[in-house]
């Protein structure tokens, strides 16, 4: 017997990753804040994500998916043994289930790509989108034609080859919603261990649709200083040559350069996360700098720069005050430890390590 959260479950049969409770912990967080009263764990398993919805969270019903009949049986019998009684279970291929109905949240929490489910997922929900991508390698430019036939975008592996990822699954999602005239708004992701997690609000409206396509573009990378330009639009305009320092660029896109996260919506999570069972400060401290990232696409390795330059790295935090009291936009990111990100130019940023 597995106890996880308020739930003791048997997982014999199922899939069960505890690696993942993190990320079915600030999952509750978000549903509390949201007040979400319809939840569909469209890919159960095991059933913990969707028990712990049920009982941990004030939704109203919970719906639990497993095309495995196997799964099914064990998760009638770990709702008995919770004494939960406000969810439906089903038995069906995730596809099929989500084309014929529709559902006030959806989360997609596969065992590998999300890009199978996509389309459906997309069509099925009706207010909140929650999406679990462990294919990082395909989205983050290490298996290239992989990322390519899944997501329909050009990754390329860099040095922020993790939000690289994210940013190219929330373009997918967006260009699904938008071809059935729906939107959406990100406010809360992340990239955490092994794969990616984004949080999404669903709008319906031809007019939203278009507008949401104006937060896709191309990112045009320098392969020779690093340096980047966002360039916004579905047409790629690659010069194919960095205006920096006259070197090759690479291309990736399309994918989402708009704000991947909401302060106030990630306030209330964090205020809900005490209420969480079992969770940790690792939970905490994530989504502290979730919530206080600018809204920059991409971020710049510190130490990497340093070396180019042949300086010597200082605290991260002084070199992020020094750009703020230039004028410059800056913070820290959740996606690495040692990355920044600014609205500085890199010869802006240069300057200040130089000085540092």
């Amino acid at each position: 017997m597995i106890e996880e959260g308020k739930v003791a479950f048997n997982a014999e049969g199922a899939f069960y990753n505890p690696k993942m409770k993190l990320n079915r912990d600030i999952s509750l967080s978000v549903v509390r804040a949201l007040g979400i009263s319809e939840y569909l764990d469209a890919l159960a398993a095991s059933g913990v994500r969707g028990m712990r919805v049920a009982k941990e969270t004030h939704a109203e019903k919970v719906i639990l998916n497993d095309v495995s009949r196997t799964a099914c049986a064990l998760i009638q019998e770990n709702l008995k043994l919770n004494h939960i009684g406000n969810c439906e279970v089903c038995c069906s291929n995730a596809n099929v289930l989500l084309h014929q109905r529709r559902f006030q949240t959806v989360d997609l929490d596969p065992f590998g790509s999300p890009a199978p489910f996509l389309a459906a997922g997309a069509r099925s929900a009706s207010s909140y989108l929650f999406i679990t991508a462990t294919d990082t390698a395909p989205l983050c430019g290490a298996h290239l034609k992989s990322g390519i036939r899944k997501y329909m975008a050009v990754p390329v592996k860099t040095e922020y080859h993790r939000e690289m990822g994210a940013r190219i699954l929330l373009g997918a999602v967006a260009r699904e919603l938008a071809r059935i005239d729906k939107s959406m708004v990100p406010f809360l992701t992340f990239v955490v261990d092994h794969y990616v997690r984004i949080f999404v609000e669903v709008r319906r409206g031809a007019g939203l649709a278009d507008k949401t396509l104006e937060n896709i573009g191309y990112l045009e990378h320098c392969t020779n200083c690093g340096s980047w330009k966002s360039r916004l639009g579905m047409n790629c305009k690659s010069c194919n040559k960095c205006t920096n320092c006259g070197g090759k660029t690479r291309v990736a896109g399309p994918l989402w350069l708009g704000a991947i996260q909401n302060r106030d919506l990630i306030d209330l999570a964090l205020k809900e996360l005490i209420s969480v069972a079992g969770n940790t400060d690792r939970e905490f401290r994530l989504l502290h700098l979730c919530r206080d990232e600018i809204d920059e696409p991409m971020y710049r390795d510190h130490h990497k720069l340093c070396k180019s330059l042949g300086v010597t790295p200082g605290p991260i935090d002084g070199v992020i005050g020094a750009l703020i009291s230039e004028g410059w936009n800056a913070s820290r990111t959740h996606f690495s430890g040692v990355g920044i990100k600014t609205n500085a130019p890199l010869e802006a940023l240069q300057g200040v390590l130089h000085r540092a």
